[in-house]
């Protein structure tokens, strides 16, 4: 089977499974899985039923499907994502947002956990992502064309919905939460930056670095939908010193998810 067929047939698995309409989607990032618990009548699918779904391998990404309603509108939330270091393709890797197209889902909210390259960002901080440079050596969108995937030369100069991005931004404003607007670089990973690839990274423009996130925005651009980015800032070489751990990184997302979980449900309600 082809990648269209592919995603079609997980689609149709899913389906019969989803209320009417699901007006969102989320991809929760390391440590984030939590922002699935506050669900109402939720439905819960492991990844490993539904047709063509790879697994993930990373600590902190549950590998479920969560279903429910956020006050009057029903969400689905990724509990898991998958990344290129773990050895998947960049086609496996956005899988899911191909799928969430075909279900006829219009809106993204992506998080992630990253790490700090603006020296003024805090560990704990909260980052909507406006912009990002890719540095990953493949391109998901790489190969020959199916045009019942999506744009072939999708532009992403506005691949940031600035209707999402500017309603969160007065949501987190009016709930008190430290924040910022920034560049995403996203490397391949899984080892983290040395301090010289740190202080790079930021002269180039960037204000966090991840190992997720930007083949996923290049596909949903590909497949046209709405997408808000949240990162954390789960480590800052320049205050913490440039090692860190995965239990590191988990305990910061734990604590901040709980705030992004807060803006989430404010911006579907």
């Amino acid at each position: 089977m082809d990648l269209f067929e592919k995603t079609m047939a997980a689609a149709e698995y899913l389906r019969p499974l989803l209320p009417n309409m699901v007006h969102y989607a989320v991809i929760a990032g390391t440590g984030l899985s939590g922002l699935a618990t506050d669900l109402e009548e939720p439905i819960e699918i492991s990844y490993d039923n539904i047709p063509y779904f790879p697994q993930p391998t990373v600590e902190g990404h549950v590998g479920k499907m969560v279903i429910g309603r956020m006050g009057t509108s029903h969400v689905l939330i990724l509990r898991g994502r998958f990344h290129y270091y773990e050895g998947y393709s960049m086609q496996e890797v956005t899988f899911p947002v191909r799928v969430l197209k075909a279900l006829g889902i219009h809106k993204l909210i992506i998080t992630n956990a990253t790490g700090a390259l603006n020296p003024n960002y805090q560990t704990g901080d909260i980052v909507f992502i406006e912009d990002h440079i890719n540095l990953f050596p493949e391109n998901p969108l790489r190969g020959l064309n199916d045009d019942r995937l999506g744009l072939r030369f999708p532009a992403l100069s506005e691949v940031y919905d600035k209707t999402m991005l500017s309603e969160a931004i007065r949501l987190a404003k009016e709930s008190g939460i430290r924040f910022h607007q920034g560049i995403y670089v996203g490397l391949q990973g899984p080892s983290l930056e040395t301090p010289a690839e740190y202080r790079y990274l930021g002269k180039i423009g960037g204000d966090v670095v991840g190992m997720s996130t930007v083949p996923e925005i290049i596909v949903a651009a590909q497949c046209e939908l709405q997408v808000l980015c949240i990162s954390v800032c789960t480590n800052n070489p320049f205050q913490d010193g440039a090692k860190t751990t995965i239990e590191e990184v988990l305990e910061v997302a734990n604590k901040t998810g709980e705030k992004i979980k807060g803006l989430i449900q404010q911006l579907v309600a």
